[in-house]
């Protein structure tokens, strides 16, 4: 099986991170990653903003918690949180960071490094507790965030997993 294959179909979420550092040459592979995504008509509307301060991870976790009313909530607490974010009025933005998701969910398998979607945002972006930090993090006010990529080394390990779903071939 060639390499590509072999790291999307051994690519499992991860829910566990441990406190190893990921290494800056790593992140910007991964970042790379995010930007060589595909982009509706190539207009490329979206910013990543890399948080790798999990002081601040957790301060927008604890913002999350309360807004969605979770108790404990942590997103699993990553070593560093990816944010894609879209401009608003982006017709394709959504599609955009899911492709940007996906790329940045396999680079970092391919280097070692786990990963999870978090989804937690959608829908709360612009309540005040939220934005601001957001605001703060540097994600412009014209932004959504659809979905977030946290990323460390997995400090647990995944079985294979069979995958189910319908498949129909048309000749």
């Amino acid at each position: 099986m060639n390499e590509t294959l072999n790291t999307i179909l051994t690519r499992r979420s991860t829910r566990k991170f441990s406190d190893k550092p990921i290494p800056e040459d790593e992140m910007e592979l991964i970042v790379q990653a995010a930007l060589h995504a595909p982009s509706g008509m190539g207009l490329q509307t979206w910013q990543f903003t890399v948080v790798r301060n999990r002081e601040k991870i957790q301060m927008l976790a604890a913002a999350i918690e309360k807004t969605l009313d979770r108790q404990g909530y942590d997103m699993y607490q990553p070593q560093v949180l990816v944010i894609p974010s879209n401009e608003k009025e982006s017709r394709f933005g959504r599609e955009d960071d899911a492709c940007a998701m996906e790329n940045i969910f396999l680079a970092a398998h391919s280097l070692g490094i786990g990963s999870v979607w978090i989804n937690q945002l959608q829908g709360i972006c612009d309540e005040p507790a939220i934005r601001q930090i957001l605001t703060s993090f540097g994600v412009p006010s014209d932004h959504v965030v659809y979905g977030m990529a946290a990323l460390g080394y997995a400090a647990d390990t995944k079985a294979d997993k069979a995958r189910t779903g319908k498949v129909v071939y048309v000749d």
